[in-house]
Formats: structure tokens, C-alpha cells, sequence
């Protein structure tokens, strides 16, 4: 990878813009703290919430591709095409149509997920043990750990359903709305 020359500069003025925009990142990291304590506290709600808004996803893009396909018929693999935005409508009306059912397949998508994510890592930390030197231990605990939830999550279906999706994504907006916090905190200290 190339950096470019001017980065140095690049570096400052990145710099100047969170500092002259710091409360509008403090107020976006209280939002996402706020919304994952919520998810935390109502793992169902975020789970089903989570399923709706992916539903959404899939059926807007679906219906943009199949416009962009007809759009572009002459273009080569006009089937291929077709057939992945059809499949892309039919998984947002599924999604939207039968959301705690589709939680259900999410959650066992999710499970599969970690658990290969986990052994990836894993296999990556060994295979790498001498470039890493000691730090290749931290990086197979990582993967130990996505092991973990995966056989909580697996485990526990379908059960783990109306919880799993909504706490993992709970975490999330709560770490991303605390480095948010964290970031604009110190920048009002440098302004």
C-alpha cells in the first residue's frame, strides 16, 4: 500500500475537523451508547428491529437492482443478474413478512459466523506465532472467545434468538458510541 505524500498534512486536517466538530461526535457516540443500552436491556426488540431494518435492506436493494438490470438488459450476464436481485427481493419480503422466524435464521447465520471467524483466527494466530512473537496468543484468545459465542448462541437455539442478535448488536453501539465519546472528549481538550 502507498501512502500518499502529503500525509502529514492529510493527519492535520483531519485533526482540525474533529476538533472544530467535536460536539457533533459527542452527541453521535450518546446516541449509540443510549440505543445499545437499549438493545442490551431489550435483546428481543433489537433483535426483531434488527431483522426489519435488514429486511428493508434486502428489498430496496432488490428492487434497485432489478430497475439497474432492466435498465442495462443488453449488458452481458443479464440472468445472473436478474436472478440476484430477484433472490434479494425475496429475502426482504421474507424478513419483513415473518420477522421472529427470520431472527431465528439470522441467529443461526450469526452462530455459524463466529464459530468460522473464531477457527480462521485461530488458524491465522498459530500459523503466524514467529511474526507475531508473543502477541500471536492475544490473537488466538480472540479467536477462542468468537468460539465461545458461537456455542452459546448455537446451544441455546432457538431460544438464543430473541437475545443473541440484539445484545451483539447492543455491544456494538455501545463500544462505537463510547470510542465516539472518547475521541471527541479529547479533541475538546486539544481545541
Amino acid at each position: 500500500m502507498t501512502l500518499p505524500p502529503d500525509l502529514a498534512d492529510l493527519q492535520s486536517k483531519m485533526s482540525d475537523t474533529v476538533r472544530s466538530h467535536w460536539k457533533a461526535f459527542l452527541i453521535e457516540g450518546i446516541v449509540l451508547v443510549v440505543l445499545g443500552l437499549v438493545a442490551i436491556v431489550l435483546p428481543p426488540i433489537a433483535s426483531v428491529a434488527v431483522t426489519v431494518m435488514l429486511g428493508w435492506m434486502f428489498l430496496i436493494s432488490g428492487v434497485a437492482a432489478l430497475t439497474m438490470t432492466f435498465w442495462a438488459r443488453q449488458m452481458p450476464g443479464f440472468w445472473w443478474a436478474l436472478i440476484s436481485a430477484l433472490l434479494g427481493i425475496a429475502a426482504g419480503v421474507v424478513l419483513l413478512a415473518r420477522p421472529l422466524e427470520s431472527t431465528l435464521t439470522l441467529t443461526v447465520v450469526v452462530g455459524i459466523y463466529f464459530l468460522a471467524e473464531g477457527v480462521a483466527t485461530i488458524m491465522y494466530a498459530l500459523q503466524h506465532r514467529k511474526e507475531l512473537s508473543e502477541r500471536w496468543g492475544w490473537l488466538a484468545m480472540s479467536g477462542l472467545m468468537d468460539i465461545l459465542i458461537a456455542f452459546f448462541i448455537i446451544s441455546g437455539l432457538p431460544g438464543s434468538a430473541a437475545w443473541a442478535i440484539g445484545i451483539l448488536v447492543g455491544i456494538n453501539l455501545l463500544i462505537g458510541g463510547s470510542s465516539l465519546i472518547a475521541m471527541a472528549l479529547a479533541a475538546r481538550n486539544k481545541a
